[in-house]
C-alpha cells in the first residue's frame, strides 16, 4: 500500500475546554473514540516548560540555535527516509520530531526577543499567498471559481520568477547572484541548485547531449589526474565530475540526490541478497573469494530482472 493511501480520520475542531495554558502541557481533551485531541498550543506549552530555567529539563535549557541545528537536519532526513521506505507510521512520528525542531527554534527565538512561533506561521502563510497568485488574491482571499488556473509546469515557472523577485528585493548578507543557496545542503543538491541559478541567467548548456560530453571530458580529466597528478588534483577533478553529473541530472529532470539514494538502496539490497545467497551455499563473506561473490551478485541481478 502506498504511503499516503491510508489516512486516519480527521480530528474534529477542538472545544474551548481543549486550550492549554502556559503552565500545563496536559492533553487538551479526548474524542468519543478515545483519541486525544491536541492543539499546536499544547506543543508550544510543553516546549516552554522544557525550557523553564527553574522547573524544565537542563539539557533543553542549555541548547541554542547552533547546538540543535544538526538535529534539525537529521530529523528532516529521517522524514525523507520514512517516505522512501513507504512507512506511514514512521512518517507520522518523524514529522512530529521535525515539528518539534521548529517549535524548539521558535521558542529560543522568542526567549531572545527575536520572533515567536506565530510569526513563523504568519511569514510562511504570507509567502504561500504571495507565491500562488493564481489561487489567492493579494489580501489572501481565494480567487472566485472559474478563475484561470495554470498547469503544473507554468506554476513552477511562476514560482521561480516570484522567488527570484523576492531574492532581489531582500537585502542579502552575501554578494552575488548565487547568494542564498545554503552551504549545508547535500553536495549534489547544492550543485543542482547552483547550476540552476546560473542557468536562470543564461549560463547553461542548451541540451543534455552537451552535458554528456562534459561528463566524458571530466572522466578523462580524472584519469589524467590519476596518472600524473597529486591526490589533491584527483579530488578536485572528481568534484568537477560530480558537479557535471548533477548538471546532467538537472537537464534530464532528475533529482540527483534522490537518484543516488535509490542507487544506494539498490546496492544495499543486492549486497544483502548476495550475502544470503552465499549463506545458502554454506559460505560467509570471510571465506568467499571475489569470484564467488561476483557469481552470487550476478545471480541476484538476474533474479531481480525476472
Amino acid at each position: 500500500m502506498g504511503i499516503f493511501q491510508s489516512k486516519p480520520p480527521p480530528l474534529p475542531p477542538p472545544s474551548p475546554a481543549s486550550r492549554v495554558g502556559p503552565q500545563s502541557a496536559k492533553a487538551s481533551g479526548s474524542r468519543s473514540d478515545g483519541r486525544i485531541v491536541v492543539r499546536i498550543e499544547d506543543l508550544l506549552a510543553l516546549m516552554a516548560q522544557l525550557r523553564d530555567p527553574e522547573t524544565g529539563c537542563a539539557w533543553d535549557v542549555a541548547q541554542d540555535f547552533a547546538s540543535i541545528a544538526p538535529y534539525t537536519v537529521e530529523e528532516a532526513y529521517e522524514v525523507a527516509d520514512a517516505i522512501a521506505r513507504g512507512d506511514a507510521e514512521d512518517l507520522r512520528d518523524e514529522l512530529g520530531d521535525l515539528l518539534l525542531q521548529v517549535v524548539f527554534h521558535a521558542r529560543i527565538a522568542e526567549e531572545s526577543g527575536l520572533f515567536a512561533f506565530p510569526d513563523v506561521v504568519r511569514a510562511v502563510m504570507e509567502k504561500m499567498v504571495r507565491r500562488h497568485p493564481h489561487v489567492f488574491a493579494p489580501d489572501g482571499s481565494l480567487l472566485p471559481a472559474g478563475s484561470p488556473r495554470r498547469d503544473p509546469e507554468a506554476v513552477a515557472v511562476q514560482w521561480a520568477a516570484i522567488k527570484a523577485e523576492e531574492r532581489r528585493a531582500k537585502p542579502s548578507r552575501e554578494p552575488g547572484p548565487l547568494a542564498g543557496i545554503p552551504l549545508p545542503l547535500p553536495a549534489l543538491t547544492r550543485a543542482e541548485k547552483l547550476s540552476a541559478r546560473a542557468a536562470s541567467y543564461g549560463f547553461d548548456w542548451t541540451d543534455p547531449a552537451q552535458v554528456v560530453l562534459k561528463v566524458r571530458e571530466e572522466i578523462d580529466e580524472v584519469a589524467d589526474a590519476m596518472a600524473h597528478g597529486t591526490r589533491a588534483a584527483v579530488a578536485e577533478e572528481l568534484g568537477d565530475l560530480l558537479f557535471s553529473v548533477a548538471n546532467l541530472a538537472r537537464h534530464l529532470g532528475v533529482d540527483p540526490e534522490y537518484s543516488l539514494q535509490k542507487g544506494n538502496m539498490k546496492f544495499e539490497r543486492r549486497f544483502n541478497a548476495m550475502v544470503a545467497a552465499l549463506a545458502a551455499q554454506g559460505r560467509g563473506l570471510a571465506d568467499s573469494d571475489l569470484d564467488a561473490m561476483e557469481a552470487a551478485w550476478a545471480a541476484v541481478k538476474v533474479a531481480e530482472k525476472g
